[in-house]
Order: structure tokens, then C-alpha cells, then sequence
């Protein structure tokens, strides 16, 4: 276990992931998922079993390859199940919602349990996470223009009185989170530096997507 004061209880050193392409968690922003495969209800099981309750969001590299299980993104993102319902609609299934805590570093893949994957992390780089982090500098009338422009050309309805009251930070996660970027876009987002170069980031991505649609390509490659 490893200990922080900003934290009131130890981040552990041995987590379960739960691999997903395209999807992203960060710090402090809340994800729900619906659990339905067999060997991540275990792994469900397990966590709301131990005393943390989390579990390690990761995205896989080169999914759809024949082969062994694909080999992980480097980095992820701490979630701690702070919901979560079961269902039995013919098949048993958890609905859970995980919170972001803080992301990790992947020292090396453990041997599974119950059919999921388990990996060794390291949080040293990542402390900052565990306290809120404000973004200074945000130039928050040009985000919305380039929202506005992005969601216009993706077809996204909004609403955007929601929008103009919701703050700075809660915006750039939620944002970074939903929007429909690539696997390796989310992975920039997540492994951005701070709140600061995330929404930097953010912003970058968006009018990169705006120009490729407005130029006529339906799949934009960054």
C-alpha cells in the first residue's frame, strides 16, 4: 500500500483492470458502467470486497488481434466504485458507477484472478491528483466557441445553460470524458500533465477534428 496525506485512505499497489478501448476515466470524474461479462462481475465481487473498492480503468493496445490478451496502455486511472445496483435480466450484471481517484503507472502484469487481469502500479508521478488542481489561464469564452464548432460538425446536441454554469475543471474532465474521440486521443487527454495542459489538449483536439470534418473527412486520423 502506499500512503498520502491528501488521501484519506492507502492507494494500493495491486489492482485489477478492467481494459476498455476508447474509454476514459480521470480524476475526479465519475464514469458508469454496466458489468455483464462474467469475469469482470468477479472482478466486481472482489472489489467491493476489499476495503478500497477500486479498480484500475486501462485501455488495451492493439485490440482485435488474434493472439494473447493485448498488451496494456502504460498509464491509467485509479476508479473507486462509489455506486453500484445488480440486476438478473437473464444474464447477472452490475451496475456500477466508479469515481476517478488518482492515475498509475503499470510496473508489470501479475498473474490473473477469476479470468481478469491484474497488474503491479506505481502512483509517485501522479500525487498531485489525489487534491484538486485549478486551471489558471482558461480562456473559457474561446473553449465554448470551439465547443460549439466541434459539437455543430459531430452532429452533438447540448445543453448549454448546463454548460455556461457548470466550473472550469468539472467541464474539462466531463468534456475529455464524452466527447468521441480515438483510443490514442484519450490517452493524450489522460496522460496530459495537469487540468492546465489537459484543457489545452482538449481544445487542440477539437478544432483538429472541426477542420478535418469541415474539410470532408468523416474519420479524422491526428
Amino acid at each position: 500500500m502506499v500512503g498520502d496525506p491528501a488521501h484519506a485512505d492507502p492507494l494500493p499497489e495491486i489492482i485489477p483492470v478492467f481494459p476498455l478501448s476508447g474509454v476514459l476515466l480521470l480524476p475526479r470524474g465519475r464514469m458508469p458502467l454496466n458489468v455483464f461479462e462474467p469475469r469482470y462481475v468477479a472482478m466486481i465481487d472482489d472489489a467491493l470486497g476489499a476495503p478500497h473498492r477500486i479498480i484500475g480503468m486501462i485501455q488495451p493496445l492493439d485490440e482485435g488481434r488474434a493472439g494473447p490478451p493485448p498488451a496494456l496502455y502504460p498509464i491509467g486511472c485509479l476508479g473507486k466504485i462509489t455506486n453500484f445496483s445488480e440486476n438478473e435480466d437473464g444474464r447477472y450484471r452490475y451496475l456500477i458507477t466508479l469515481t476517478g481517484v488518482s492515475r498509475f503507472t503499470v510496473k508489470e502484469e501479475l498473474e490473473g484472478r477469476r479470468g481478469y487481469r491484474r497488474v503491479r502500479v506505481d502512483h509517485g508521478q501522479w500525487r498531485d491528483d489525489l487534491s484538486a488542481q485549478q486551471i489558471d489561464g482558461l480562456d473559457r469564452p474561446k473553449l465554448l466557441a470551439t465547443l460549439k464548432r466541434y459539437f455543430t460538425v459531430n452532429d452533438i446536441s447540448a445543453d448549454w445553460k448546463a454548460i455556461a454554469e457548470t466550473p472550469d475543471d468539472r467541464l474539462i474532465t466531463t468534456l475529455c470524458m464524452v466527447c468521441p474521440f480515438s483510443s490514442n486521443e484519450k490517452q493524450a487527454l489522460l496522460e496530459a500533465g495537469d487540468p492546465c495542459a489537459r484543457a489545452t489538449t482538449l481544445m487542440t483536439l477539437m478544432e483538429m477534428a472541426t477542420l478535418d470534418r469541415s474539410n470532408g473527412d468523416e474519420q479524422p486520423k491526428h
